[in-house]
This record gives structure tokens, C-alpha cells and sequence, in this order.
């Protein structure tokens, strides 16, 4: 007999809250209640939970985004309960009902108790998860972009935001007005400096609303770095069914996720946190060497991956995964022009790590999907491989192998804007419109010449000359000789 995910569990075997939820409370507001930040963070909650710790310490989502609202529907049906499925390389799959999310608001449809949640004394963390292009910053330059279309609504409309970091300022506004302490404010977004990106966005999202207040947020609000790593993708009607043949569940938004999950975080927060140390948290003074070791290897990986994979066909990552000239170009890049990059690394044997990036890619499992990595590329491209190819460039070191994933890039949208690639698999990127012109321009410097994204380095003759050089091959000889080539 299935048991709904919502109702008393103690109908099935499947691991679930062995703590009372209704003696928990909300500590944290959580901003993009996705598919990673409830395989990671509230995951990591609700294993502290467990283990009799931290229920003042439970999650209220909120949703800010029109699509949101599916969420929203799924987690007050389901009482905020999921269930998280670990997928291990073997097939075997490891199911727990996850409790640590109390509740769920829906901005759009009424901020007030929106604001009501982070003006509660008892709310002492605000963390987010918004996607790398969710940040309101220029991708060429990095910095606070007061242009864009969202900063002008949020400002003349804090009443009804359409952005988490409107809802962030306005909150600590009435924090201030109010005489409480301001909240940590928590980033666990995959960007190197996330607590730095995050701070200049809401603190120059603030000054277009008051000086004074964003002096005081710079003061006075901690915004820590954080480095997160789990491969978490999108949920399938196939997850669904298998929660519900497999452990008698029906839930509407299951969570696939792989075994092996990681988070190192800063720890400066003014008002207390959690004791994650007690489920395996790393808390450090200085988060940059672990997080810049994830970006320029995992993350970097990833976009290879999708750019090298899709125009062979391949649909699935562990399926690409098992192209040797795919592995071998992303075992190449990894310890050629990725790690040197790198500074130390206390306490990380480093070609394991890398080791073991290979391995979690190849988990048949996880059925990760090429669409999904490139989802949001531009944004991921200029996280992740961008800046090692300046950091290579500056110390006169090659850059072969990243001016050829820009190129690996331009031709699968090429591809894109020629058809070539089914309309199901092109990913959602704010630039896609830009990127598709350029890519199908009859000159193939067009592509790197978009400012928005490449800002200077699009004019660097060193990176032209590889990336013209690679980008010609790829055209001339398809992208498995082009790999041949590369790798010889």
C-alpha cells in the first residue's frame, strides 16, 4: 500500500524524521528551494536533526520566481516533506524522507509573510541558492550591474520584490528600523567568492535604495563563503514511479542525488549556527583554495562535458563518460590547466580528487543529463573556465585545452542555431539568444568578440589564435578528431 510523503510514515521501511517536527522551529530562510539545496543543505539539517541537535534550526523555502510556484504546490501538499534518493555506482539506491523543510512561501503571492519570516528574531540565517546567473552582475566584469531591468522594478516595488536579494535588503532594513540584529546571509551558489558575490549584490542593490543602509549592511552583515558539492539532477517521472514501485511512496518531487556530497564553510556567523560539524560540515577560516578546487575542476569539468558530448550525440553524462577521448580530454584538462591554477590545498590529495570526479561522472545511476550541465552556460563558462584561462594566460602557461572548450562551446550553439540539436536538449541562458547569432556568424571570432561574457579576454591575440585554431578543426573535422587532435 503507497504512503503519501505528507502522512505518518511509519507505514513503510524507508528512512524518516525519527525526531518530533512539530517541536521544531524556523532558524533559516532559505531563498530557491531546488533540487540542490534539498539534497545538500536541508539534507545536511535534517541529518543534525536526527542525530538530536538543531531543531531550532529548520528551513523555511521561499520561492520568488513565477516557475516557483510548482514548488510551492508540491511541498504544502507534502507538509515540506521529499524523498531524497542516493543513487550508488552499483544500481542499489538508498531512499530517506527528509523533514528539516517546516515550511514554504511563495513571494509573488504575499511577500508580507515573506517579511514577517526574516524580521522573526529566531530567523538568524538567510541562505540562498539562485543559480550562478541569478546574481545581478555583469558576467564580463563580475561587478553589480544597477542596469539591470530587475534592480529598477525591486527598487520602486520593495513591497512585492522579484528578486531574493530585494527581499534580503528590504529585510534588513526592517531589521535595522526594528532594533534587531541582522541575519547572516549565506550563499551556497557554485561561484568562487560566493559570500563576496553575494554581499556586492546586495549591498549595491541597497544603495539604490538608500546609502546609509547599504553602509550599514557592509558593516555589519557577515556573509560567509561556502563550498558545496553534490551532483543533484533534475527529478524524472522515472524517480517518481521508482519512489512509488520500489518503497510504496508517492511523491510528487523526489530528489536524485549521487553518494557523495561535500561542504566547507567560513565560519563567521554573528548569531550562532548549527553544529554541522556533528554530520561532517568542514567549518574553516578561509574557504577560497577548497572552493576554487571545485570551480576549476568539477564545475569546469562539467561544461567539457556538455559542449563535447552533446555534438557527438550523447545525452547522458555517464554515457559521455564512457567516450575515452571524452574522459582523457577531461583527465587532460583537469591536471594540465586546471590545477595549476590552484594554490595549497590542506589536507587534499589532489590527483585522488581528481580521481574521483572521473568515477562520480561515470555513476550510471545518477542518469545525469549533458542539458542540465549546460544549462545557464554563459554564466558557468565565465564562473568556472573563463578565469583559469586568464590565470594560465598571465603566467604564460598553455591554454590549449580551455581555448578549445570555447571552442567545443561555440560549435554546440552552432549546432543549436542550425538545428542540429533537438529542441529539447538546448539548456535555458540568458544569453542564448546572443550566443546562437554569434555562433552561426560567418566570422567564428564573433563568438568570443561578446562582450558581456568574455569582457576582455575576447581581444587577447594569444586566446584568439587558439581558440580561431581549435574552432577551425572542430569545423573541419568533427569533434572526435578535433578531440584526437587536441589530446595528441
Amino acid at each position: 500500500m503507497s504512503v503519501q510523503v505528507s502522512e505518518d510514515l511509519s507505514g513503510t521501511s524507508v528512512s524518516h524524521p525519527g525526531y518530533d517536527r512539530t517541536a521544531a522551529s524556523v532558524g533559516i530562510v532559505h531563498f530557491g528551494v531546488g533540487n540542490f539545496h534539498r539534497s545538500h543543505q536541508a539534507m545536511y539539517l535534517d541529518r543534525l536533526m536526527e542525530a538530536g541537535s538543531g531543531l531550532d534550526w529548520g528551513i523555511c523555502g521561499v520561492g520568488v520566481l513565477p516557475q516557483d510556484a510548482a514548488m510551492r504546490d508540491v511541498m504544502r501538499a507534502q507538509d515540506g516533506l521529499y524523498t531524497l534518493v542516493v543513487r550508488h555506482p552499483d544500481g542499489s539506491l538508498e531512499p530517506r524522507v527528509v523533514g528539516s523543510v517546516l515550511e514554504y512561501l511563495f513571494g509573488p503571492e504575499d511577500a508580507d509573510a515573506v517579511y514577517a519570516r526574516l524580521l522573526d528574531p529566531q530567523v538568524r540565517i538567510v541562505s540562498l541558492t539562485v543559480t550562478e546567473g541569478g546574481y545581478i552582475r555583469n558576467a564580463g566584469t563580475g561587478e553589480f550591474d544597477a542596469s539591470d531591468p530587475a534592480v529598477a522594478h525591486d527598487v520602486a516595488h520593495l513591497d512585492a520584490p522579484r528578486t531574493a536579494f530585494a527581499f534580503v535588503v528590504e529585510g534588513l532594513r526592517r531589521r535595522r528600523e526594528a532594533g534587531l540584529p541582522p541575519f547572516t546571509v549565506l550563499s551556497c551558489d557554485n561561484l568562487q567568492g560566493n559570500g563576496d558575490v553575494c554581499r556586492s549584490t546586495v549591498v549595491g542593490l541597497a544603495r539604490e535604495v538608500d546609502a546609509d543602509l547599504a553602509d550599514w549592511i557592509a558593516s555589519e552583515v557577515s556573509f560567509p563563503n561556502c563550498m558545496v558539492d553534490r551532483i543533484t539532477p533534475a527529478t524524472t517521472d522515472d524517480d517518481r514511479a521508482v519512489v512509488a514501485d520500489e518503497f510504496g511512496i508517492e511523491d510528487r518531487w523526489p530528489v536524485p542525488a549521487e553518494p557523495f556530497t561535500q561542504w566547507i564553510v567560513e565560519d563567521d556567523f554573528p548569531l550562532g549556527r548549527p553544529e554541522l560539524e556533528r554530520v561532517d560540515v568542514q567549518f574553516v577560516d578561509d574557504v577560497t583554495p577548497y572552493e576554487l578546487m571545485k570551480l576549476r575542476l568539477l564545475n569546469a569539468t562539467h561544461q567539457a562535458l556538455a559542449y563535447t558530448g552533446a555534438p557527438l550525440g550523447y545525452r547522458l553524462v555517464h554515457l559521455a563518460m564512457e567516450d575515452d577521448r571524452v574522459r582523457r580530454y577531461l583527465e587532460a584538462y583537469m591536471e594540465q590547466e586546471g590545477a595549476p591554477t590552484l594554490g595549497e590545498l590542506p589536507g587534499i590529495d589532489l590527483p585522488a580528487y581528481m580521481r574521483t570526479l572521473v568515477e562520480r561522472y561515470g555513476n550510471p545511476g545518477i542518469r545525469d543529463t549533458l542539458v542540465r550541465l549546460a544549462t545557464d552556460g554563459a554564466n558557468r563558462m565565465a564562473t568556472f573556465t573563463l578565469p583559469a584561462v586568464r590565470d594560465n594566460l598571465a603566467a604564460g602557461r598553455q591554454i590549449r585545452l580551455g581555448a578549445f572548450m570555447v571552442a567545443a562551446w561555440a560549435e554546440y550553439w552552432r549546432l543549436v542555431a542550425s538545428g542540429d540539436i533537438a529542441g529539447d536538449q538546448v539548456p535555458p541562458d540568458v544569453h542564448a539568444d546572443t550566443m546562437r547569432e554569434a555562433a552561426a556568424a560567418e566570422d567564428p571570432a564573433a563568438f568570443v568578440e561578446v562582450e558581456a561574457i568574455f569582457g576582455s579576454l575576447g581581444r587577447d591575440e594569444t586566446f584568439r589564435t587558439e581558440y580561431l585554431g581549435w574552432r577551425r578543426v572542430v569545423a573541419e573535422r568533427g569533434m572526435h578528431a578535433a578531440l584526437d587532435a587536441v589530446l595528441g
